[in-house]
This record gives structure tokens, C-alpha cells and sequence, in this order.
């Protein structure tokens, strides 16, 4: 029999994932049953065991998610922390992007009843900037930024990456932007890259450096250190603080009062462009209450939205 390769394997993790975190606990006679039953991904042929736990151990390998045996009474399987699931970005990501594609690859009948959302190009170059930060490779892009008319070729060392809105973007350092104040570390859209290749040169990656530092108190990818991190307080409508309470505006979001007309969430971060951005999308539901000078900023700026509008009324 020829060995699983693939999207197919992924799928059978996936399906069992979804299979043992459904119902908390099950025996692999019970698991078993049900992949016979699902002739789309078993060809309605048993599971052997060995199989199985060869599975449980790239499940737990790729996606950081752990399947145990109760060891006693019905021996049945179980995710211990099912937690994990939620607190590993990484993993989490995997598993639920897979989950989608899952569901899609199974509904062509449907397809003009289902609509996804738009998603710029650069995944292509997600790969090869991994793999270069795995050895510390720099590598070369041609890149032309928004507002630029044309692209520039230069050398980079990739830090990280990161998935926001839709986007991938890269944190990396450039020789030619190097300087004490900033380091020389810039951020990239993907989707603005227009050729890469990996270069045979490798670079110091600093022990001291992490992402998540990097990034501290960063609302999207603005990463800007003369913007601190501050207690932002917004006075939110009954109607949005819904959406705002099971959608997080950011991990660090406190709801401090409740009531039938509004609520008051404090957040600790730094209020960058792309989070007074967020606070314009919610357009009229949203009011900084504190600091102050956030206030007087976002009251500028839909100030000069209303002298734009103005006009019309006459």
C-alpha cells in the first residue's frame, strides 16, 4: 500500500483532532468506528493502531497538541490540555487554517455559496524567508514600498514574521537603515516584495532578541519605541462593546464597567496609527476617554474628516 503523502495525511490529523477534542474522551474501538463511517477520508478501511500512535506523535510534533491514553477502565483517548490548543499561536494557527481548508476541500457542490475574503499575494515567499531564518541566511528581495515608483534590490537579515490583518510581514535588519536609535530593523509587507532569493551568506542572529519583545505593547506591526506603553481607556456603546468583549481588541483588554448603555475597556499598549485606525473603523461607538492627548489626536483628525464632508450640506 502506498504511504500517505501530503494534504491527505494532514487531513486524517485534523479529522482526528477534531474527533477526540468533540468528545473529550473516547475509546480507540469507538474512534475507529467512526473513521470507517467516513468513507471520504478512510475508504471505509479500519485504522490499525500502530497507525494511530504513529499519527499521535506528528500531531504532537506539528501541531504541539498531545493525545493520551487514560491508561485504566476504558482506556479511552484524550487531550489533556485542551487549552493548548488556544495558547499555542503556532500550533493553533496550523490547526485551525487546516480545519478550513478541510471543510472547503469537502464542499464543491457549494463552492458559489461560500465567499472568502481576499488575501494579497507574498505567501510565496513565506517559505523561503522561514527556511532562511532557520540557518540564519540573509537574503535578497526586490521590494518597492507603497508611495515608491519603483522597486530597489538590497541585502536583509529576517528576524521574524508575523500574520496581521490578512498579511504577512517581516521584521528584518537592513545594513542600509542601520543606525544605533533603531537598530536597523524594519518591518515588510510580503505582498510588496517582488523577487526573492536566499543568499549563502549567514548573519549573527543577537541571543537577546526576541519577537515577542519586539513587538511588547504593539497593536498590529507599528513597532514604534518613542510611543510608550500606556493605559488607554475607551467608552464603548452597548451594541459594539458585544462584538469588542468576544472579539479582542488586544490581549491585554480589561472590561472595567458594564451597563444597559455602554461599557469602559482599559487596554495597555501603545496607541499607534493602526490602533487609532481601529478605533476610526468603529466609527461613532468608540470615545478615548484617556490619555488625553489620544483624545485631542483622534478629535483633529475626525474634525478634518467633518471640513471634508461639510461642504455637501450646502
Amino acid at each position: 500500500m502506498a504511504r500517505d503523502r501530503g494534504p491527505s495525511l494532514i487531513t486524517k490529523y485534523v479529522w482526528l483532532i477534531n474527533t477526540i477534542y468533540r468528545r473529550g474522551r473516547i475509546t480507540f474501538n469507538d474512534l475507529n468506528e467512526l473513521w470507517c463511517q467516513d468513507d471520504d477520508i478512510s475508504g471505509g478501511e479500519d485504522l490499525p493502531k500502530r497507525t494511530f500512535h504513529n499519527w499521535c506523535d506528528a500531531i504532537s510534533d506539528m501541531f504541539r497538541i498531545t493525545i493520551k491514553n487514560e491508561n485504566s477502565g476504558e482506556y479511552r483517548y484524550y487531550i489533556p490540555n485542551e487549552r493548548a490548543i488556544k495558547n499555542n499561536e503556532i500550533g493553533a494557527w496550523l490547526y485551525n487554517t487546516f480545519c478550513v481548508s478541510n471543510a472547503l476541500t469537502h464542499c464543491q457542490s457549494i463552492k458559489d455559496r461560500i465567499i472568502l475574503e481576499y488575501v494579497p499575494s507574498g505567501q510565496e515567499y513565506l517559505q523561503p524567508i522561514i527556511e532562511a531564518m532557520k540557518k540564519n541566511h540573509v537574503i535578497n528581495i526586490t521590494y518597492q514600498g507603497y508611495g515608491k515608483d519603483e522597486a530597489y534590490s538590497f541585502d536583509v537579515q529576517p528576524y521574524c514574521v508575523k500574520l496581521f490583518r490578512q498579511r504577512w510581514y517581516m521584521v528584518a535588519r537592513s545594513p542600509y537603515y542601520n543606525n544605533e536609535k533603531e537598530e536597523g530593523l524594519r518591518i515588510y509587507a510580503l505582498d510588496r516584495i517582488k523577487d526573492l532569493h536566499v543568499e549563502d551568506e549567514k548573519f549573527v542572529m543577537p541571543k537577546d532578541w526576541t519577537a515577542e519583545e519586539f513587538f511588547s505593547g504593539c497593536y498590529g506591526v507599528i513597532a514604534n519605541n518613542n510611543v510608550e506603553i500606556q493605559i488607554v481607556r475607551l467608552k464603548v456603546s452597548a451594541s459594539q462593546a458585544n462584538y469588542i468583549r468576544d472579539l479582542k481588541l488586544h490581549e491585554s483588554q480589561k472590561e472595567e464597567e458594564r451597563n444597559d448603555e455602554y461599557s469602559i475597556f482599559s487596554f495597555y499598549l501603545r496607541p499607534e496609527f493602526d490602533f487609532q485606525q481601529e478605533l476610526l473603523w468603529n466609527a461613532d461607538n468608540v470615545e478615548v476617554l484617556e490619555p488625553l492627548w489620544l483624545r485631542e489626536e483622534m478629535a483633529d483628525v475626525i474634525s478634518n474628516m467633518w471640513n471634508k464632508y461639510k461642504e455637501d450640506k450646502k
